[in-house]
């Protein structure tokens, strides 16, 4: 919640707190919810975020606030659309388009189903527990971030063998949000951003946290389906789509614990090895 304590500084315009972390650079995940609250304080309280697509620009400053602008894209009678820009000291971190949608009556269905997975409860395994039995120690402040993440299945086979399967983690928000739909999208789309470039490397029998790779998120897209807690345990099942070019692409599927498909999202990254 002190994270996403956004000031108004003008119109359309706010200040971002600080990251959470104390080294390394800023999570993306933290200009996603930043910039979707500030998308959220421009549109009607009947309309919700229904997808966003964004960009990441520029690494950003821990130790700095963030500037968020929006822009008034345009109010229909179903949907409007928002466009944010996130600053720092005048430089653009991040871009992101944002569309909402009032709430319609509508046919449900659900083209993949939540998969049979052992509840949250007997997974004892973090992902910063994970990253550290792959051999390196995160340069950046992981434990410091609102987030409660447990790998199910990470990967175990020896370095240089292909890892095909998709990975699968719980994760929430550890601290009980207000009853505010829109924040906890917010909270969805910073959970969104955890892990998901993280598997592009798996199929070439390669790990996330190897010495020598420089890999950064490239953008970001995210449609959210059905009503959601971010601060109740949610199921990323997470795959590989396609890699080469320097770049990989990966795909998540997120559920609730009630095997409710409330989101998808994809993400693009880079992949260079000196």
């Amino acid at each position: 919640m002190r994270m996403m304590a956004l000031v108004e500084t003008g119109p359309d315009r706010f200040t971002a707190p600080e990251a959470p972390e104390r080294e390394g650079q800023m999570y993306g995940g933290q200009l996603l919810a930043q910039s979707l609250a500030a998308a959220a304080r421009t549109v009607s309280s009947d309309r919700q975020a229904h997808s966003l697509h964004a960009y990441f620009l520029a690494p950003g400053d821990i130790s700095s606030t963030v500037d968020l602008v929006v822009e008034r894209v345009r109010d229909g009678r179903s949907f409007s659309s928002r466009s944010v820009s996130a600053r720092q000291g005048g430089r653009e971190l991040f871009r992101m388009v944002v569309s909402y949608h009032i709430t319609e009556p509508g046919e449900p269905f659900a083209g993949h189903r939540m998969p049979d997975v052992p509840p949250p409860e007997e997974v004892a395994m973090t992902y910063t527990e994970f990253s550290r039995s792959a051999g390196k120690q995160q340069d950046w402040d992981i434990e410091a971030r609102p987030m409660d993440t447990r790998c199910i299945n990470p990967p175990a086979a020896p370095f240089g063998e292909p890892v095909l399967e998709d990975q699968r983690m719980w994760m929430r928000i550890p601290e009980r949000l207000p009853a505010d739909p829109g924040l906890h999208l917010a909270g969805l789309a910073y959970l969104s951003d955890s892990t998901l470039i993280d598997h592009v490397v798996l199929p070439h029998g390669r790990r996330w946290q190897e010495p020598g790779l420089t890999g950064t998120s490239l953008d970001h897209a995210m449609w959210f389906l059905n009503a959601v807690r971010a601060d109740e345990w949610l199921l990323f099942d997470q795959a590989v789509e396609a890699t080469g070019a320097g770049r990989g692409l990966a795909t998540g599927r997120i559920f609730d614990a009630r095997g409710t498909l409330v989101a998808t999202c994809m993400q693009e990254g880079l992949i260079r090895w000196t």
